[in-house]
C-alpha cells in the first residue's frame, strides 16, 4: 500500500508536469515549429523537469517529516514522471495526428534540413547522409506508435534518473527505525 502523501504528490506533481509539458508544446507550435529542434530549449525543458522533481522530492521528505526511504523516494518520482509523461505524450498525439497532422510532415522536412547540416559540418561522407535521409524519410516520429515507444524510452530514462535522485533525497537508514 502506498502512503497517502507519496500518492497525492506523486499525482499532483505528474498532472502539473504534463500540464507545463503540453503548455510548452503548444507555446512552440504556436510561435515557431522550428523550436522543436532547438538543442538549447530542450536542456532548459530538462532542467525545468529536473527542478520540478526536487522540489517534489524535497515537500514529500518534508511532509514525511524526513522518514523517507530509497524505495518511497522513487515511488514518489516515478508515480510524477509516469503522469506527466502520459499527459504529454497524449497531448502530442492529439496535437500531431488529429488537430494538425501537417505539422509533422513539416518537422520531418525540418529534422531532414538539420541532419544534414550536422553532418556536414561533421565531414560525414554523402553517401552516409544520403542513407540517414532516406532512412529519416522513411520514418514517421510524431505516429501513435513511435509517440507511444518515445514514452516508454522517456520513462525508461526518468527512472534511470529517478533512481539516482532517490538515492540523493532518501533518509538514513538510522532515521527510518526511529
Amino acid at each position: 500500500m502506498i502512503n497517502e502523501i507519496i500518492k497525492r504528490n506523486g499525482i499532483t506533481f505528474g498532472v502539473t508536469i504534463g500540464i507545463i509539458s503540453a503548455l510548452i508544446t503548444a507555446t512552440i507550435y504556436s510561435i515557431d515549429i522550428n523550436l522543436f529542434l532547438s538543442g538549447w530549449l530542450g536542456a532548459s525543458i530538462i532542467g525545468l523537469y529536473l527542478v520540478i522533481c526536487v522540489i517534489l522530492l524535497i515537500k514529500t521528505k518534508k511532509e514525511l517529516n524526513g522518514v523517507f526511504p530509497y524505495k518511497d523516494a522513487f515511488t514518489t518520482y516515478f508515480i510524477a514522471v509516469l503522469i506527466g509523461i502520459t499527459i504529454s505524450t497524449l497531448f502530442n498525439i492529439i496535437l500531431f495526428n488529429f488537430i494538425d497532422p501537417e505539422a509533422k510532415e513539416t518537422l520531418k522536412e525540418l529534422t531532414a534540413k538539420y541532419t544534414v547540416e550536422m553532418m556536414q559540418k561533421f565531414g560525414t561522407p554523402a553517401s552516409a547522409i544520403k542513407e540517414a535521409i532516406t532512412k529519416l524519410k522513411e520514418s514517421n516520429p510524431y505516429s501513435i506508435i513511435e509517440l507511444a515507444k518515445g514514452a516508454i524510452y522517456s520513462i525508461v530514462f526518468s527512472s534511470i534518473i529517478g533512481l539516482i535522485m532517490a538515492a540523493f533525497f532518501k533518509s538514513s537508514t538510522s532515521q527510518e527505525y526511529k
